[in-house]
Order: C-alpha cells, then sequence, then structure tokens
C-alpha cells in the first residue's frame, strides 16, 4: 500500500482484533447500511466492493481524519487504498468466516 497505510494495517491487526477493532469496524458498516457487502469479507466467498463514498460513510470522518494523519495519505487516496485493500485484510483476520475469539485473535500474533 502507498504510504503507510500497509504498516499501519498490518501492525495494527493483532491488537485491533483483540480490542474489539474488528468488531467495531464491521458495526460501523451494519449501521451505515453496508453490512452485506462487510459480511462477504468475513465469509468464505467473494469479496463485494464497496465505492469511496459508501466506504466513508462506514468509516466515519474521524477515522478517516486519523488514517490520513498517520498515514500522510489523502482523503481520496485513502479511501481508493482502503478500498481495494480492507476486504482482503478482513479475510485474513477472520479465516474461518467468522470473527475469531479472543484465544484464536492472541494466536495471530
Amino acid at each position: 500500500l502507498k504510504g503507510g497505510l500497509g504498516g499501519l494495517l498490518g501492525g495494527a491487526a493483532a491488537g485491533s482484533v483483540l480490542s474489539g477493532g474488528l468488531g467495531n469496524l464491521l458495526r460501523g458498516f451494519q449501521e451505515s447500511g453496508h453490512g452485506h457487502t462487510a459480511d462477504s469479507w468475513v465469509g468464505t466467498g467473494p469479496n463485494k466492493a464497496i465505492a469511496p463514498n459508501d466506504l466513508a460513510d462506514a468509516l466515519g470522518s474521524d477515522t478517516l481524519d486519523t488514517l490520513s494523519q498517520q498515514t500522510g495519505m489523502g482523503r481520496n487516496d485513502l479511501l481508493e487504498a482502503l478500498r481495494h485493500q480492507l476486504p482482503g485484510f478482513v479475510d485474513q483476520l477472520t479465516p474461518h468466516g467468522r470473527i475469531p475469539s479472543e484465544d484464536e485473535a492472541s494466536r495471530m500474533v
């Protein structure tokens, strides 16, 4: 990924899962009406694509501002990178088609 996004996502993986970050992320997609898309990323079938505006709705301005600051990427570039990388990242964190238990997540570290 461009900028620091790859390292940010990769380095935060285990901690995010353990702290409930993945669950919170998926809840944001549910609340914004894009739960079916996020569910496809968790499930074992093909991942559904998401438009940048829909991704922005699901993540929220505060999260996007924080990620933009941490990566040094502009919002449009960040959304474009996330819409391509986030589905695969969620796939990696949910190898059994569901959010891992805390015990399973601790073994991912």
